[in-house]
This record gives C-alpha cells, structure tokens and sequence, in this order.
C-alpha cells in the first residue's frame, strides 16, 4: 500500500487484526542475564497533514543513552501494573502528554538494548491538541517525523561501531538534522515489520 495514504483506521485494523508478539524482535546479548524492564511510547500523532512519530533528544546529563534520539519512556517501576502503565507514565513525566490524549493500539516485541535493558514498545495514537511540557533534567528536544518516512524502507541502513570490545551492527534512519539510530531505529523497523510484513 501507499505509505502516505496510511490512516489511524487502517491503524486500528492491523493491531487488532495481529496477535501479540510471542517472541521479543532481538534477542538477549550474550552475558545479559538480568535485564532492567523499560517501556516506551510510540507515540503516532494525527496531525491533518498526515500521521506523525514524535520524538525525544534526550539530555546530555542522562546516565543512559545521552544525547540520543529516543521515544518517551523509561525503566518500569514496582507500582507500574503493565508496561503500558510505564509508558504513559513516562510520557507524561518526559513531554507533558496525558493518558488521555493516547490510544493505545498495542504492543511490539520487546527488545533488548547492549546497555542492559528489555524494552517493551507501546504503540499509541496521540489525538492533539495537546500542549508539549519537556521534563528539563530528561529532554533535549521534541520534534516529530512523518510516519510515511519512518515506514520507508529506503530510508534506513545498516551501520556498526564498537562496544564493550565487540563489533555492533544497528539501524539507522537520518531525519533532516536528527540522527535516529540504535534501539529507537530498530524499534522503527519492528513497526514497519508488524504492520508492513517487510
């Protein structure tokens, strides 16, 4: 199908016309024998030109992943019931976007980062207007990307670097001046596998 004519319908339809994911999209590294549990917002927004991803720059200051291109989210906490929970939560703590505003359509399968963590993606619709309220400590910057391009294959490549004494190989998607890389571009990938079967 076309990407540009992708809709919050066509949306609704295909995750609830796909199982759960039973099996997460990459497995464990070797030696990861706990791994912290984090969710993150896929956050699919209905602008009238067209369904948009937004995004996060996380701050510098930031333990993990500093300086990256990420979705709102973070590490699951004890009273967080669901990942969902955890990524509403985060959500609205790193961009100021309630529950509310978000439909949730479902989850990806989770993946796991070299840094230590099992991600569980939440695909969610974010209806505006909605006003923007970036935690300083956390966010760099919000922006958003059209769906359309981050569901293109053509768009992406494969790259590697060194980590920990090991050769890497991760996705990475170029959005004008943002790099988006690593975890967030192979969830990107997860989405446009789920919904595209690519």
């Amino acid at each position: 199908m076309k990407l540009r004519a992708i809709s919050a319908d066509w949306l609704r339809r295909r995750f609830a016309d796909r199982p759960a994911p039973a099996a997460a999209v990459r497995e464990a590294p070797p030696g990861m024998t706990d791994p912290i549990a984090a969710a993150v917002l896929v956050p699919i927004v209905l602008r009238p030109a067209g369904l948009t991803v937004l995004l996060t720059r996380r701050s510098t200051q930031l333990p993990d992943h500093a300086g990256q291109v990420s979705f709102p989210g973070g590490r699951c906490e004890p009273q967080d019931a669901t990942p969902v929970v955890t990524a509403l939560r985060e959500t609205r703590e790193e961009v100021g976007i309630e529950a509310e505003r978000i439909e949730v359509l479902g989850l990806l399968p989770d993946y796991f980062t070299a840094t230590g963590f099992r991600v569980t993606p939440v695909v969610g619709l974010v209806a505006p207007p909605f006003a923007l309220c970036p935690a300083a400590d956390e966010v760099a910057q919000v922006f958003e990307s059209p769906l359309s391009f981050l569901l293109d294959a053509a768009n992406y490549r494969r790259a590697e670097l060194e980590y920990q004494g090991r050769r890497r190989s991760y996705w990475a998607v170029p959005w004008e001046e943002h790099f988006i890389w690593g975890a967030t571009a192979g969830m990107l990938v997860s989405l446009r596998e789920s919904l595209l079967g690519e």
